[in-house]
């Protein structure tokens, strides 16, 4: 799914079935409330700035969603979509590798180029969660744990101690993601690739992936 918002279906007779209007509608719509909410915030995004960007009226929004925080969730569900099929179709050539650090390093850098790939998205799933409310933190934590289940998998984690190292990892990279992602320099981001591995490889040395 693109995160640019396509233009509106034409008037009159198109040739798509109620099923695929409903279906663009819908991905405008998520779209448009992830751009709305990277730019102005969760708190100051109203329904008015989803519809208007999604080109799309107030009936059709209400129809697919209760609410704002409906509209919202079903934003963040898609961003993990689409972050985890990014990490894990760019992550499988690292897969081969004999060295777990490189094969963690194949992983961090799909991620990475995930949340630069999908940036309006991504800063959804990083950023406006935590103004969202409980249910929208408690999703977010649900989706780290994916990302420490996949690190714990590089390393055969096996211990208590091996696994609080993968959360110890998933929990200061998200925080160190967070400032290039919200100021777009996607470089710098990108940059975060070979320090942060740098550190895992030492962690590993010392044996605390395990």
């Amino acid at each position: 799914m693109s995160t640019s918002i396509p233009g509106r279906l034409p008037h009159g007779r198109h040739g798509l079935s109620r099923e695929e209007v409903e279906r663009s509608q819908r991905d405008r719509l998520l779209l448009a409330a992830a751009s709305a909410m990277s730019e102005k915030g969760y708190a100051r995004t109203v329904v008015e700035d989803i519809v208007k960007q999604a080109g799309v009226s107030r009936e059709t929004f209400y129809r697919m969603f209760r609410s704002k925080q409906d509209c919202f969730m079903a934003a963040f569900r898609r961003a993990g979509e689409l972050l985890i099929s990014h990490i894990s179709a760019r992550a499988e050539a690292g897969r081969a590798a004999d060295d777990p650090v490189e094969r963690f390093s194949a992983l961090f850098e799909a991620y990475l180029d995930a949340l630069a790939t999908h940036a309006t998205f991504a800063r959804l799933f990083l950023v406006e969660v935590h103004a969202a409310g409980r249910e929208a933190i408690e999703a977010r934590l649900a989706q780290q744990t994916w990302f420490v289940d996949a690190i714990a998998e590089v390393f055969g984690v096996q211990t208590a101690q091996g696994r609080l190292a993968c959360q110890m990892v998933v929990a200061a990279t998200s925080a160190m993601v967070t400032g290039p992602l919200v100021s777009g320099d996607m470089d710098a981001l990108r940059a975060l690739g070979p320090q942060i591995s740098s550190h895992v490889r030492a962690l590993h040395e010392a044996g605390l992936l395990a």
